[in-house]
């Protein structure tokens, strides 16, 4: 019988996931019963996938990333290699802290940078560019560029992946020419 999607046979897939067509799911990944997984993602070598995560559709989850339980990705999102998600502020290995879970949102098309962290409760906006190695300790808005530790805002990105001019107002991606409108605060397409 098929399932719509392929998975390595050292691949751990608990009864109850949701997996969508397409899928492809690579060596010692281990998806929890509760996940949920759209259609047409990778999911890298040795991932996990805790119970309750919400991954959309045409996600790219690159080698050893753990998604934590309270963590949705939305479509066409990017996790770059080691890249790490938390879902406890404060953690400590004698006290129990499973309701004091944080949700962390990344919004349709965020990519994550190799060796990022996400620091639970934070939403990662739409289109949004997190560095190689940031650490980010607060929301991020769509189409924002953020590197360094803590994460903060260096210029703002494209959909299509490319850094725009550092100009306010009407600007043009140099790449796609898709248009945006940007202040000191905010990137929104046109």
């Amino acid at each position: 019988m098929s399932t719509g999607y392929w998975a390595h046979e050292t691949a751990i897939i608990d009864a109850g996931a949701t997996i969508g067509e397409g899928t492809r799911i690579w060596h010692w990944v281990h998806v929890c019963g509760g996940a949920r997984v759209g259609a047409r993602c990778v999911l890298g070598q040795n991932v996990y996938m805790a119970n309750r995560v919400a991954i959309g559709d045409n996600v790219r989850i690159q080698n050893n990333v753990s998604v934590y339980d309270d963590v949705t990705l939305e479509d066409d999102v990017f996790c770059g290699p080691s890249m790490v998600f938390t879902n406890v502020i404060n953690p400590r290995a004698h006290v129990s802290r499973k309701d004091e879970y944080l949700r962390t949102l990344v919004r349709r098309g965020a990519s994550l940078g190799a060796n990022s962290t996400i620091v639970c409760g934070n939403t990662i906006g739409e289109y949004a560019f997190v560095g190689a190695g940031a650490v980010v300790t607060r929301n991020v808005a769509a189409y924002a560029l953020v590197v360094g530790t803590p994460a903060r805002r260096i210029g703002w990105m494209c959909r299509c992946g490319v850094r725009l001019a550092n100009e306010l107002g009407e600007v043009r991606c140099g790449a796609c020419d898709l248009g945006y409108r940007i202040d000191s605060m905010e990137c929104l397409a046109l």
